[in-house]
């Protein structure tokens, strides 16, 4: 009798321990699984764009018109006026004057290098023999004209009597080309002009304010 009770609590105990046993391995996995598993972002945190992605490339956009804005345009002949000032002098067969161009428009405007010269037989005619030469000896620089100012550039003329080979004819004035531009301007002036292109006549230096 007393066997019989020992093994029937030999087979409680057992049960007990494997019933713990099994209880205790199915609660370490779950916690194993809460801590090694963190949770899946949604569907809107994922496909969201950051707050300040869409805004940069609008600030650096309308930044770009103020770095863009430049200076003065270049003079046209459409908005100058010329005129010549002999009164400089001459020596040894040649006449020196100032080539002088007036801002007639209502913006300033930039001259910078040589102007185009040549002798013409009228504001509407063709130029006769070479045009002027270039005087490199004076510097190229920016000269901006406000409405009403002028720039000047040193202009010399040869007599055409300094060339025995010269076939002369009579010019009446210059025909001007500021720099950089394909129209020009008349400016009168009585000179003799020599046909021949192979004979300079004219000698044209930069631009400097007046």
């Amino acid at each position: 009798m007393r066997s019989q009770r020992m093994k029937h609590a030999l087979v409680v105990t057992t049960a007990a321990a494997a019933a713990l046993l099994f209880s205790g391995c199915g609660g370490s996995s779950t916690q194993a699984q809460s801590a090694t598993s963190p949770p899946s972002p949604s569907a809107t945190e994922t496909s969201q764009p950051p707050a300040t992605s869409a805004t940069a490339p609008e600030s650096s956009a309308a930044a770009a018109p103020s770095t863009a804005k430049g200076g003065p345009q270049l003079c046209k002949a459409a908005s100058l006026t010329g005129t010549t000032d002999a009164t400089g002098g001459g020596a040894a067969g040649s006449i020196y004057m100032q080539l002088i161009l007036t801002n007639s428009g209502t913006e300033p405007c930039l001259l910078k290098g040589f102007a185009g010269v040549s002798l013409t037989a009228g504001a509407d005619g063709e130029p006769i023999g070479a045009a002027a030469t270039r005087d490199d000896s004076g510097p190229v620089t920016d000269v901006t004209l406000a409405p009403g100012k002028a720039g000047t550039a040193t202009l010399r003329y040869t007599q055409a009597a300094n060339y025995p080979d010269c076939t002369k004819t009579p010019a009446a004035g210059f025909r001007v080309y500021p720099p950089n531009d394909t129209a020009s301007l008349f400016i009168p002036q009585q000179l003799d002009a020599c046909t021949n292109t192979e004979i300079n006549l004219l000698t044209i230096g930069a631009f400097q304010p007046k």
